[in-house]
């Protein structure tokens, strides 16, 4: 099972993002470098919910955020590393619509329970394949590292 390494600080905020937005889902990406093909993120950049529609239980970050996102990114030698959102009271598991508009293979989907508005579980599963045709999800363990 491969892992992905927060600073305490950074996971702490995702979830703390959660709490905040809560009973909508909530949204961001994942700032980090993949060093022997785990991730350590360095930063959570929160974005904006689109979605206006079923905000409490889908997410959307618009495209030219995304772009702007990314191009901050490396402008700091930083890459997505992944993406995270809450499930308001539901498990922090994937949904169907979760696997169906993950698009970035090779990069972390962090989802954060967050139940009756306070965040409990949190995991992590990487998108795993070669292609849209044979992408899956596999759960990675959550390594959160304290300040030096």
């Amino acid at each position: 099972m491969s892992a992905v390494i927060f600073p305490c600080e950074v996971y702490a905020a995702i979830r703390a993002h959660g709490e905040e937005t809560y009973p909508h889902e909530c949204c961001g990406a994942l700032l980090g470098r993949n060093v022997d093909g785990e991730w350590s993120v360095v930063e959570a950049v929160r974005a904006g919910n689109t979605r206006t529609d079923s905000a409490h239980n889908r997410y959307h970050i618009a495209p030219i955020e995304l772009v702007k996102i990314e191009r901050e990114a490396r402008g700091k030698g930083l890459d997505i590393a992944g993406f995270y959102h809450s499930h308001p009271d539901h498990p922090a598991q994937w949904s169907q619509t979760d696997f169906a508009e993950a698009h970035w293979l090779g990069c972390c989907y962090v989802i954060t329970e967050v139940a009756q508005g306070k965040a409990a579980v949190t995991n992590s599963f990487l998108l795993a394949g070669t292609s849209e045709e044979d992408k899956r999800f596999e759960l990675q363990t959550i390594e959160v590292q304290e300040k030096r």
